[in-house]
């Protein structure tokens, strides 16, 4: 058995009206998402309630979904914090394919009375 698997990367950026924001969001490309790696450019700054928000969704972003899923479609995410206007967008980049055997010590067949 092929043990071969393929997700999207991401890029999450802020978007919104900067004069909105009540947060310390910064309109632009925040990180990318390769694997499980979070990848930020040096010194770049995140909100980490930002990040709470974002965290449950980006294993499902990274994967192939049906065509009429919402994940598949909605790209925007509100900031958690009601009174701020900022959205995170998640875009969808090229793809990285991956080795079960390299990211996990699990066997793809579990062996028989384990």
């Amino acid at each position: 058995m092929e043990d071969k698997f393929i997700l999207y990367n991401l890029e999450i950026s802020v978007t919104g009206d900067p004069e909105t924001f009540v947060c310390s969001h910064e309109v632009g490309p925040a990180f990318q998402v390769v694997g499980e790696d979070l990848v930020f450019d040096t010194n770049k700054k995140f909100s980490m309630y930002g990040m709470a928000a974002l965290l449950p969704l980006l294993a499902a972003k990274q994967r192939e979904t049906h065509q009429n899923d919402w994940m598949t479609t909605d790209q925007l995410i509100a900031c958690p914090d009601p009174n701020c206007g900022a959205r995170f967008k998640i875009d969808r980049l090229d793809k990285s394919e991956f080795r079960h055997s390299e990211v996990t010590n699990v066997p793809l067949t579990p062996k028989e009375n384990s």
